[in-house]
């Protein structure tokens, strides 16, 4: 089985890091999404409740983005609690990952969009450190995904 190369310092300032942006999931979570669907798009394409807003106010004040980022920010909380446990966090990404590969057909293209989107707004937010603390496991998330793409035949 793979082990995750982080050291107990790396999953707790990692794990430091998450919960300042994390204390606020929904309002956050809405900000990446509104964000994601500004710069990019071609990803509102993938939601077809979202597809007819252009502002970002609209999106907003969506409680279907705002739901659907409460999830993003749910899920990635879940593998975060797991840094420290390979099998757990797999647990969390591989159907996840199963899920926006079949059934969803979401282009694995855009979870670095969303963890990029995160890392901006922690910066932000917080500072470079924040942001540097959790680059590792953005990483990780986003690798892990692409895994589970590639054993879907992506």
């Amino acid at each position: 089985s793979f082990n995750m190369s982080f050291s107990e310092a790396e999953v707790q300032s990692a794990r430091g890091a998450w919960e300042k942006i994390y204390v606020d999931a929904e309002d956050n979570g809405t900000a990446v999404l509104v964000r994601m669907f500004t710069e990019h798009p071609d990803t509102k394409s993938y939601f077809s409740h979202f597809k007819g807003m252009d502002s970002a106010e609209e999106m907003k004040q969506s409680d279907q983005v705002r739901g659907h980022g409460k999830r993003v920010f749910t899920a990635i909380n879940d593998m975060v609690q797991h840094l420290d446990n390979s099998e757990a966090f797999l647990g969390i990404v591989n159907p996840l990952g199963k899920k926006h590969a079949t059934q969803l057909k979401i282009d694995p293209k855009n979870f670095r969009i969303i963890c990029d989107i995160i890392l901006q707004l922690m910066e932000e937010k917080f500072g470079g450190d924040c942001k540097a603390s959790f680059e590792k496991v953005t990483n990780e998330i986003c690798t892990h995904l692409n895994n589970v793409y590639k054993e879907e035949g992506w």
